[in-house]
């Protein structure tokens, strides 16, 4: 059963790994054995004190990945630097926040740059190296509650999310054939940077508690297993699911 769960051979893409959520994932794809490229705008200092902790493979890719021909570049960089890719994590997002009356366009673009645009051409650029290569793969994008519950004061991040459910879905219909599995993880409340300012708000904490039957916000470890599951040989019959680990928020 071990077996199904190993990483050691792989090579697993990471962006947003510089803290929190992205953090956590490369952390764990590297304990189960992947080689992982760190990809993004700010240095990933911690993460790869983290890996070198235990003497795993890495390497740091610093790109803006706003920009669409970033996601090329990034691929081959990481693939130069580790070898041919076999696993995608898109988990690189930013968050804007202001009543739906008042958003902004430089606020609405920027965040579905990120959050969006950037998935699909990380997935895109991915698959044409898996598919060249005639290597199965895993890609897996990071959704959000927002990706399937509508929110507040936060348009543009929930339309991103929303976004990704959909691109989640088109994505494994047409390469599962392909023998690429795309999945995605839908996280709920977390304590990372994202929701520090929902944290710090006394009314909000104590509402999101309430509505959490697990009764706590989620650590960034608690993704440990999704992420290991979906990376991994596990999941090869899995395709355009979207998993929530959220403590049980959608099932209240």
């Amino acid at each position: 059963m071990t077996a199904l769960f190993d990483l050691t051979g792989k090579v697993a893409a990471v962006t947003g790994a510089n803290t929190g959520l992205g953090q956590a994932m490369s952390v764990a794809l590297a304990k189960a054995g992947a080689s992982v490229a760190l990809i993004g705008r700010s240095a990933p200092d911690q993460t790869v004190a983290m890996i070198e902790a235990f003497n795993g493979k890495h390497a740091v890719i610093m790109t803006d990945l706003s920009i669409a021909k970033s996601a090329e570049q990034a691929i081959n960089r990481a693939e130069e630097a580790l070898g041919p890719i076999d696993i995608l994590v898109n988990n690189a997002g930013i968050i804007r926040r202001s009543d739906a009356l008042d958003f902004s366009e430089d606020d609405w673009d920027d965040v579905m740059a990120t959050n969006l645009k950037s998935p699909f051409f990380m997935a895109r650029a991915a698959a044409r190296s898996m598919v060249a290569g005639n290597r199965p793969g895993k890609i897996i994008n990071i959704g959000s509650l927002l990706s399937l519950q509508g929110g507040i004061r936060v348009a543009s991040y929930t339309a991103s999310k929303s976004g990704l459910a959909g691109l989640t879905r088109l994505l494994a219909n047409e390469w599962a054939g392909k023998s690429i599995n795309v999945n995605a993880i839908v996280p709920g409340y977390f304590a990372t940077n994202n929701t520090e300012a929902l944290r710090q708000d006394e009314d909000r904490n104590r509402q999101i508690l309430e509505r959490i039957p697990a009764g706590r916000w989620g650590k960034p470890d608690d993704l440990a297993g999704a992420i290991v599951f979906l990376a991994s040989s596990a999941s090869d019959y899995v395709h355009g699911a979207l998993i929530p680990v959220d403590g049980g928020w959608l099932a209240r």
